[in-house]
C-alpha cells in the first residue's frame, strides 16, 4: 500500500509540474485553456474555475493540457441548425443552445441558423420564428449549451493556432522545461534538509574477502592516491577503479594520521545489461555532508546537469544497440523499482522522483511524433518555410506517432510483468 501511495504521489507530482508548465505559457501566450487533467481515463473529481475545468482522472499514468483551437475543439454552427439564443439588453447573444425546441426560458429566442462565425466576425444569422432573416453579434463569452453541457466559445486569438511560432513553441516546450526545473527544486531541498555531500574519499565500510579487506583497508581510511596520482573526491577513487578492472594498484590511505601503501588487485565485474567490464575493490561509501543554502543551490544545479548527462548517454548506449529495448521500463518495472528505492528512505526516494523527472522531460524532447519534442521539430520547420505545415497532414503523423509509442509501451510493459511476476 505505501509503494502504491508513493508510486502514485511521485508520478502524480511530475505529470502536474510537466502539464502546469504547458497551461502557465498558454496563458500568459493567451491561450484558452479548456481543461487541466491530471491522470488519465475517467473523471473522478473536477471543478471548473474561470475558462478551465481542473480534472483528476482515474488511471495515474498520464495527463493533459486540452487548448482551444486543438484536435477535437470545434465550435462551429451549421446551417440549419435549430438553436435557442439568450441575448443582453445589447442584443449580443450570451449563450447558444443546441437542440432547443421547447420555449422553456419566457427570453429565449428561437433561429434556424442560415451562416455563423463563433471565431473571426463573431456573429450568427437565421431565421426567426416570423420566417425574417436576422442577424446578431455574438458576445467572446458566448456559452454553447449542448445535453446540459455549457462550452465556452474560443475566439481566433484565443486559439493555440493563433499565436505565434515562438509563442506555441514556448507552451509547448514549457512541459519538459517543468520537469527540469522540478528536479533541480527536490535536489535543492534534499540539500537544504539533509546536507550537501563532500564526496571526501573516506571509507565507510569494506566488504569482507574482497582486494581492499584483503589489502587491510578498513572503515575510516580516507584515501589520498591510487599509483601517485592525487585523489580529491570519491568520484576520482571511483572512475580509477572503475577503469583497470584486473590491474594491481598502489592505494595510498591516511590512517590516524600516518599514510600507509596498498597494493590490491581490481576485482573485474561485467555489467549484466551492457556487457562491459569495470573493475571493484570492495569498499561502501557515505558522503559526510554540509548544511550551506548556496551550495544547496549549486547542488541541485549540478545535480540536474550530471543525471541529464547521464540519462543521454544510456539513450546514446540504446541507439547504438549496447541497451536493447529489454533494458527499458514501462509504468510496472517503475513501479517495481519505486518499491525497491522507498525501502532505502525518504532522501532515497526524494533522489528517485528527481531521476524520473529529468527522465520525463528529456523523453518528452525527443523529436518523435506525438512527443513534445515533435510538435517544436513541426514548429522549426514551419519557422523556416515561413507558413504553417497542412494541419491535417500533421495530425495524421502524430496519430501515427500514438499509435506507434502505445504498441512500445505494450511491449515494454508486458516485458515488466515478465520480468517481475514470471
Amino acid at each position: 500500500m505505501q509503494t502504491a501511495i508513493a508510486f502514485i504521489l511521485i508520478f502524480g507530482l511530475l505529470v502536474f509540474f510537466h502539464e502546469f508548465g504547458h497551461f502557465l505559457f498558454a496563458k500568459r501566450a493567451g491561450i484558452m485553456v479548456r481543461e487541466f487533467a491530471i491522470g488519465m481515463g475517467p473523471k473522478i473529481y473536477w471543478r471548473t474555475h474561470g475558462e478551465t475545468i481542473y480534472t483528476v482522472r482515474l488511471l495515474p499514468i498520464g495527463g493533459y493540457v486540452r487548448m482551444a483551437g486543438e484536435d477535437m475543439d470545434g465550435t462551429e454552427l451549421q446551417p440549419g441548425y435549430r438553436v435557442g439564443l439568450i441575448v443582453d439588453e445589447d442584443n449580443v447573444v450570451k449563450k447558444i443552445i443546441f437542440n432547443q425546441n421547447n420555449k422553456q426560458l419566457p427570453d429565449l429566442l428561437f433561429l434556424e441558423v442560415e451562416r455563423a462565425d463563433l471565431e473571426k466576425e463573431l456573429f450568427v444569422e437565421g431565421y426567426d420564428e416570423e420566417e425574417k432573416l436576422v442577424r446578431y453579434s455574438v458576445a467572446r463569452d458566448c456559452m454553447l449549451v449542448e445535453n446540459g453541457r455549457e462550452t465556452l466559445i474560443a475566439p481566433y486569438d484565443r486559439q493555440f493556432n493563433a499565436k505565434t511560432v515562438g509563442q506555441r513553441a514556448m507552451t509547448i516546450f514549457a512541459g519538459p522545461l517543468f520537469n527540469f526545473i522540478l528536479a533541480f527544486v527536490i535536489y535543492l531541498l534534499i540539500g537544504l534538509f539533509y546536507g550537501v555531500p563532500t564526496y571526501e574519499p573516506i571509507i565507510t565500510e569494506v566488504v569482507a574477502n574482497d582486494p581492499a579487506a584483503q589489502a587491510g583497508m578498513v572503515a575510516g581510511d580516507k584515501v589520498t592516491a591510487i599509483d601517485g596520482q592525487a585523489v580529491e573526491k570519491w568520484q576520482d577513487l571511483a572512475g580509477n577503479v572503475q577503469d583497470r578492472p584486473g590491474e594491481t594498484i598502489n592505494v595510498t590511505i591516511e590512517r590516524d594520521g600516518q599514510t600507509k601503501n596498498l597494493p590490491m588487485t581490481v576485482k573485474e565485474m561485467t555489467d549484466e545489461n551492457t556487457g562491459e567490464t569495470f573493475g571493484q575493490i570492495g569498499v561502501k561509501y557515505e558522503s559526510p555532508r554540509e548544511f550551506n543554502p548556496l551550495k544547496a543551490v549549486v547542488y541541485g544545479a549540478q545535480e540536474t546537469y550530471n543525471m541529464t548527462v547521464r540519462i543521454f548517454e544510456l539513450l546514446g548506449m540504446l541507439v547504438t544497440g549496447k541497451f536493447t529495448i529489454d533494458a527499458l521500463s514501462g509504468p510496472v518495472g517503475i513501479y517495481k523499482a519505486t518499491e525497491a528505492v522507498a525501502q532505502y528512505g525518504f532522501m532515497n526516494l526524494m533522489n528517485w522522483a528527481a531521476m524520473l523527472s529529468i527522465n520525463l522531460g528529456i523523453m518528452n524532447l525527443l523529436p518523435l511524433p506525438a512527443l513534445d519534442g515533435g510538435r517544436l521539430l513541426f514548429f522549426g520547420y514551419e519557422a523556416l518555410r515561413g507558413k504553417p505545415i497542412d494541419r491535417q497532414k500533421e495530425g495524421l503523423v502524430h496519430f501515427v506517432g500514438i499509435v506507434l509509442l502505445m504498441i512500445l509501451m505494450v511491449i515494454v510493459t508486458w516485458n515488466d510483468i515478465q520480468r517481475f511476476f514470471f
